[in-house]
């Protein structure tokens, strides 16, 4: 996918600071609750949802390049939800955090942009709450008896489930690029915010910092391959 790439800020927990600082030196690190930490923290999650429905695309293109009948009919749906989810997540409702349409609208993209990030929204909420119609997933029916028959009567009656939409690869790939194109916005405002949030730190009493309990967690994603994404183009 042009433009994607792993976010190495937030896939391996980089330290920036303003010495320089030995790679076998190990570092004691203390949780943060600024609010400038807050909104990198946000920024961070942000970024690691975009890349996994870049990974997904990646891996939905191969699915759609293979032969229906060879094709497990469970994983393209799989991998479509997954992304259509972690998509939506970015624009939360209600979160003073997280991404905004303007952030869309201000994409280097051309063509209908807006309409398919609006359309990608509605079907990702289609897949998280519950039909207020249900008449929208499954329709019931009457069996009757063939028409050229003398009785005609009610046999049974049917159900039929309505399949959820799996779009073709020219949506995956625009999926794909939509997402690495705000993936890179958010990890550009993000490398200005680690300064940021250093600064702050920089400002608080240096004991009190020491006091702190550690993070013993291994920073997010420390062991993920740093593979490039190819989720496809935005049209």
């Amino acid at each position: 996918m042009p433009g994607s790439r792993r976010q190495s800020w937030a896939r391996r927990g980089a330290v920036v600071g303003t010495d320089a600082t030995s790679p076998d030196e190990q570092l004691l690190t203390v949780a943060l609750d600024l609010p400038s930490a807050q909104v990198l923290a946000d920024q961070a999650a942000t970024v690691q949802d975009l890349q996994f429905v870049m990974d997904c695309c990646k891996r939905l293109l191969t699915e759609l390049g293979t032969a229906e009948e060879d094709r497990d009919p469970v994983l393209p749906q799989a991998l479509w939800s997954s992304a259509l989810v972690a998509y939506a997540r970015c624009f939360g409702k209600g979160r003073q955090l997280g991404l905004t349409t303007d952030d869309v609208r201000n994409l280097p993209l051309h063509g209908a942009v807006m309409k398919f990030h609006k359309w990608v929204l509605e079907e990702s909420r289609k897949l998280t709450v519950h039909p207020a119609n249900p008449f929208e997933t499954a329709r019931v029916g009457a069996a009757l008896s063939p028409p050229e028959q003398g009785k005609r009567r009610v046999k049974g009656i049917a159900i039929f489930s309505t399949s959820h939409v799996l779009i073709d690869d020219v949506g995956v790939r625009q999926l794909g690029g939509l997402a690495s194109e705000l993936a890179k916005q958010v990890a550009e405002k993000a490398q200005e915010q680690q300064d940021t949030v250093l600064a702050d730190t920089q400002q608080l009493n240096i004991d009190s910092l020491y006091r702190l309990p550690p993070l013993r967690r291994r920073p997010y994603g420390d062991d993920a391959d740093d593979a490039d994404g190819d989720g496809g183009d935005a049209e």
